[in-house]
């Protein structure tokens, strides 16, 4: 037996056996209903309880019950928002308006001491599972997922989600906006798809596959598992919004056809997560607020009072010192980089606000019908510290970022600072405001041992039971508590075995307890907790913080791919008198170090996090066993669209030669023949006002261009496309040498065998793609890879009769191996 608050507000036992029937309904009519004991989900069927004689007049019908959740069990609209720090919303001292997270703060309670993993899906995975990101696979995004438990990301059968278990007791389960908890190698229509939000839960899924995309032409945009393109037909289409329009709704009808049945909501939006897009109305409703022209030091200090005059930092906290050594102070800045800054930090502002204000239409289509009181609400105010990817000097096009290349101010305020935000740029702001909007801690996203990269705002209101409004809750917490939380909540237990599975113990621990003002000063429940992210780690436990000190700003993705733990630089922080990690009491307290190391390599061990890998951009290539894996030779029919980065074959850093044979039909043919990528890097063979054309997008900053001379003449062709690639490619990767790759080539564009044009490019794309886009024959589904030339979807007018990509990936010698192994080892030491 164990003790939950139910919806009444009463705390209940619950037996797990023979809870009442949920309806009024005879058992075995068609309105009945039943609880379960939740122990094994599915349940199984009743026994059927009528009567079968040899005459249906003499017999009596039977109906299975339908399954219900316990009496009262709340609506749950859990909402978790993207890449924003502690201190960037109003309701945790920022300057940003966000009314809704206010709302829901002021009507029920605000939490401080709320954790992440530093990583946007390791903490999505952990957030619906109840488990540790390594537990459950994710380590890492999944576009860097490795060969090893703790880093495959695939949530295993052991680990039912939060969807899963309330589906199976009774509630209609939903999710919209980002999922990036599916393995990058799985999305495509092979599937498999037990590990889309539909396997795993969910009745309905309407969002976007992946780590982000764009708000106004987002390319991996699915309904359930069919890919759609609603921008190409909805004038000012943005995703923030229409996500909003889909729940409303999608919970509309529910609330229509079964208005007892209650529901999970898991609503997260792309925002704040780059690229930046809000609308132009908000972005010039932010700039009106003149928010940040004083400046990032100025806006910590704003920040950092407000925080106290809130009381959602301690009076006695400290304001981290600003890392001169590392970044600018305002002072030092020329008057165009200020303009260019203010304008990156207006833009993600707009973006936040509006994406507050487009959650803020949900919560209201809840109150309009009627079910706000018995809604559990939970609002997570980011995923991760604010984000440092845009590097310091922020960036038009992220995509550059994660191939290492800075575009600079003066090339930003004079080609993109009107058009930051909009379709046009795929933007980011620089490092120093994530580090502002992460105010009163160090550091930012991807840093797992300090609370800028972990600490997330978080509010909870249950109109029906918690009755502390505005309430402040400092208990140390972390985002495997939230599932445990709403199954208590719910008056559900934690599932034994799910479809035969024997499952694994949920690794969080609820929440519940401090729903109840008299609990308010309750110590932390959840007494022990690991970091780790990318090599850098720390644990938490009992009140104390031993941590791996930086050895890699977030915004350096280049690094060794070995960390070395027995050589640890550690701090360590007394948290329950340093709520900031500002005093290192590491030299003065040598035992609590030892202590502590210990407990982090016991949890580490628990927990799948070895191997520890520093690495961060190499894994982006790390071969995975995708529907395309070992394969260099493919054969495509003439029209397919919509094949994700994560199946495509991969043609960076290597040879490849694409040959189709096309019918060109009476009066000329122009169209894509094969695209992949976009307007923000990739590349597309296709036929342009008659004429054959080859374009590689060099991420949005130059554009290569092979092009005959002569249009086609109506009739059969053979179209080619052959690239001789210089470096030695990815292969050196495995070594964590970059010296091989984004290397130069030279190209062909030959019609009917003979060459029409030859072309050197001096360097190509090292690293990845535009994840947001995909690979399509015979049209093209997202943005262009040349506006220039052609408006989507740029159908082939003609026929592709056959197409072949063959790729030839360079392969390194025994003394290159020999070399590389050589310079890992000394990189070791």
């Amino acid at each position: 037996m164990r003790t939950v608050v139910a919806a009444t507000g009463m705390v209940v036992a619950l037996t797990g056996v023979g809870q009442a029937q949920q309806s009024d309904a005879p058992l075995g009519s068609p309105a009945a209903t039943r609880a379960i004991d939740g122990l094994q989900l599915p349940a199984p069927d009743m026994p059927f309880g009528g009567k079968t004689e040899r005459n249906a007049l003499e017999s009596t019908p039977f109906w299975q019950p339908r399954v219900a959740p316990p009496e009262g069990a709340p609506n749950v609209l859990l909402i978790i928002t993207d890449d924003v720090g502690f201190g960037a919303p109003s309701t945790f001292g920022g300057v940003i308006p966000t009314p809704t997270l206010d709302k829901i703060a002021d009507m029920g309670l605000r939490y401080t001491n709320m954790h992440s993993t530093a990583l946007c899906s390791p903490t999505r995975a952990a957030l619906i599972t109840g488990r540790n990101h390594h537990s459950t696979g994710f380590g890492v995004i999944s576009e860097q997922a490795t060969g090893y438990p703790g880093y495959d990301s695939v949530i295993t059968k052991d680990k039912a989600t939060v969807g899963t278990i309330l589906k199976d007791n009774g509630y209609n389960t939903s999710w919209f906006g980002k999922n990036h908890n599916t393995p990058g190698y799985h999305i495509s229509m092979a599937g498999p798809f037990d590990q889309w939000p539909t396997g795993m839960g969910f009745d309905y899924f309407y969002g976007f596959m992946g780590g982000d995309t764009s708000q106004w032409t987002p390319g991996n945009l699915f309904r359930n598992t069919t890919q759609i393109y609603p921008f190409e037909t909805q004038k000012g289409y943005n995703l923030i919004t229409a996500m909003a329009d889909d729940a409303i709704d999608y919970m509309t009808q529910l609330n229509t056809l079964s208005p007892d049945q209650p529901w999970l909501v898991y609503y997260a939006p792309g925002g704040t997560h780059a690229p930046h897009h809000p609308t132009p109305e908000w972005i010039k409703k932010t700039e009106d607020m003149h928010l940040f022209d004083g400046g990032w030091n100025k806006l910590r200090d704003t920040i950092f009072a407000n925080q106290k005059k809130l009381g959602v930092i301690p009076q006695t906290a400290d304001l981290t010192p600003w890392p001169s050594d590392l970044l600018k102070n305002w002072d030092q800045l020329t008057d165009d980089e200020k303009k260019m800054f203010i304008r990156q930090a207006n833009v993600y502002a707009a973006y936040l606000s509006y994406t507050d204000a487009e959650i803020g239409r949900v919560v209201q289509a809840v109150e309009d019908s009627g079910d706000l009181e018995n809604t559990l609400i939970i609002y997570i105010s980011g995923d991760n510290g604010s984000s440092a990817e845009g590097t310091l000097i922020g960036t038009p096009n992220e995509v550059a970022m994660f191939n290492g290349i800075e575009v600079p101010v003066d090339v930003q305020l004079k080609s993109f600072y009107d058009i930051w935000g909009t379709e046009f740029t795929y933007n980011h702001m620089a490092v120093p405001w994530s580090w502002a909007f992460d105010t009163p801690f160090k550091w930012t996203k991807q840093i797992s041992s300090h609370f800028g990269g972990t600490r997330q705002g978080m509010a909870i209101a249950w109109p029906k039971v918690i009755a502390d409004k505005g309430g402040i809750r400092n208990q140390f917490a972390h985002v495997i508590d939230v599932t445990p939380t709403i199954l208590e909540a719910a008056g559900i237990r934690e599932p034994s075995v799910v479809d035969g599975i024997p499952q694994s113990p949920m690794e969080g621990s609820s929440l519940s307890y401090t729903f109840d003002a008299a609990n308010a000063d309750e110590p932390s429940h959840h007494v022990t907790q690991y970091f780790e992210m990318f090599g850098n780690y720390a644990i938490y436990h009992e009140g104390w913080m031993l941590v791996d000190k930086v050895s890699r700003p977030a915004w350096v993705t280049a690094g060794p791919q070995n960390t070395n733990p027995a050589k640890a630089d550690w701090e360590l922080y007394d948290i329950n008198t340093d709520w900031t990690q500002n005093r290192d009491l590491a030299a003065q307290s040598p035992d609590k170090v030892k202590e502590l190391e210990a407990v982090w390599w016991q949890e580490a061990k628990k927990y799948n996090v070895m191997p520890l890998d520093a690495s961060v951009v190499s894994r982006l290539v790390t071969p995975r066993p995708s529907i395309t894996a070992g394969r260099s030779e493919f054969e495509f029919p003439g029209k397919m669209t919509g094949i994700s980065n994560g199946v495509a074959p991969a043609i960076l850093n290597s040879s490849y030669t694409f040959t189709a044979e096309v019918t060109v039909p009476e009066g000329g043919g122009d169209g894509m023949i094969i695209t992949q990528g976009g307007r923000f890097t990739g590349y597309g063979l296709f036929v342009n006002k008659g004429k054959p054309t080859f374009v590689w997008n060099l991420l949005g900053l130059q554009k290569v261009a092979w092009e005959a001379p002569d249009a086609l003449t109506p009739g059969k062709h053979t179209l080619e496309f052959d690239f001789k690639y210089d470096g030695l490619g990815a292969a050196t990767l495995a070594f964590n040498d970059f010296s091989g790759i984004g290397k130069g080539g030279t190209g062909e564009l030959k019609v009917d065998g003979n060459v029409v044009a030859t072309q050197k490019m001096p360097g190509t794309v090292p690293l990845i793609l535009a994840w947001d886009e995909n690979m399509d024959i015979g049209s093209d589904t997202g943005t262009p890879v040349d506006d220039a030339s052609y408006s989507v979807p740029f159908a082939f007018t003609g026929t592709i009769d056959s197409l072949k990509l063959v790729i030839d990936r360079p392969q390194l010698s025994d003394a290159d191996k020999g070399r590389l192994e050589e310079a890992m080892k000394k990189a070791a030491e």
